[in-house]
């Protein structure tokens, strides 16, 4: 996939030095999704594996809010009438887009103001990195449609971010954690205002864009992989990452910059 020429149909999308923004772009609406946004967001994750020219990706919500999940009229009403195997295609569908963020290699930078509530709060979730503004409003509220709160990973993830209890209490309730809340808890890495959020997010993106692509990467993968390792499997699995990325050119690079007290430039291999 070329970053500079792909036109994505349900969502907006921009490319600049190494940094990818999606933008979900229904802002008369708090940016819900649709059947084919689902899947074109899920579809463009994975395809970036195969795209090393963007090396970080910033997801934010055009207007003042994120995203308000599942559109009502157009795909909550159809959900209803579906029968068990439509119903099991959609449900693996938005949990493949979870995966999808979460096994792309490039590092995610979610932007989230305003309203950031269910499938919304599960794309947050599945970021790597997540900042916010004191007036987000995070809501998981899967159970007040009548639902789990095992969604998208939700059970998963969710207590690996703010704590087994905290979780639980979120996704029982479907209660609104607000932004300075969910940055105490540890939801979000940062709070800044809003007219800084963006900007702050696509500078955050750059750093890693200009950062050890390769090195990156790996802590990504190992980040995944080590949840269902015992301690001494993981610090195996690391020092056999660690070994290789010491073959490679950007770790020559360090050293060299180094030795002439320069700053290294990154090539990602």
């Amino acid at each position: 996939m070329n970053p500079t020429t792909f036109a994505p149909r349900h969502f907006q999308w921009q490319y600049d030095a190494g940094v990818a923004t999606v933008t979900l772009n229904r802002p008369e609406r708090k940016n819900p999704l649709t059947f084919e946004s689902y899947a074109e967001l899920r579809d463009t994750f994975r395809d970036l594996a195969a795209t090393p020219d963007v090396r970080a990706v910033v997801i934010t919500g055009a207007g003042e809010n994120f995203c308000s999940g599942g559109d009502v009229h157009e795909i909550i009403g159809p959900l209803v009438a579906m029968n068990a195997e439509g119903l099991s295609r959609f449900t693996h569908m938005t949990g493949d887009l979870v995966i999808a963020m979460m096994e792309c290699p490039q590092i995610v930078v979610a932007a989230i103001d305003g309203v950031c509530a269910g499938a919304g709060a599960a794309i947050a979730m599945a970021s790597d990195i997540r900042l916010g503004t004191a007036r987000s409003r995070v809501a998981f509220l899967f159970v007040r449609v009548g639902l789990a709160g095992c969604d998208m990973g939700a059970c998963a993830v969710l207590p690996r971010l703010i704590g087994q209890g905290r979780a639980a209490e979120l996704l029982y309730t479907g209660r609104v954690m607000p932004g300075d809340e969910a940055h105490r808890w540890g939801f979000f890495n940062h709070l800044h205002e809003p007219v800084e959020l963006l900007p702050r997010a696509l500078a955050f993106a750059g750093d890693i864009a200009r950062g050890p692509m390769a090195a990156h990467r790996a802590t990504k993968r190992q980040l995944l992989a080590e949840w269902d390792m015992s301690v001494p499997d993981a610090i195996r699995a690391e020092a056999d990452v660690q070994a290789g990325l010491m073959q490679t050119r950007d770790f020559r690079r360090a050293y060299d910059a180094f030795t002439r007290r320069e700053t290294p430039r990154f090539e990602g291999d």
